[in-house]
């Protein structure tokens, strides 16, 4: 793999590690009863699987 290709791979990952640290502080809220964290939380985790997937793919190998 390309040294650039693994470099954006990296930055994938760290993107998707930070979207996960907002998806558990999204849970937390739900638990203190915010009606819109819910909503929330979901969309993140599409996000999150769609860095996963892309970080997958910039390695060379699909996650599907």
């Amino acid at each position: 793999m390309s040294e650039s290709l693994a470099e954006l791979a990296d930055a994938v990952g760290s993107l998707e590690q930070r979207v996960a640290e907002v998806i558990f502080t999204t849970v937390r809220d739900q638990l203190r009863g915010d009606a819109g964290a819910l909503d929330l939380e979901r969309r993140l985790s599409k996000v999150r699987r769609s860095l996963q997937k892309a970080e997958g793919l910039l390695r060379g190998y699909d996650r599907d």
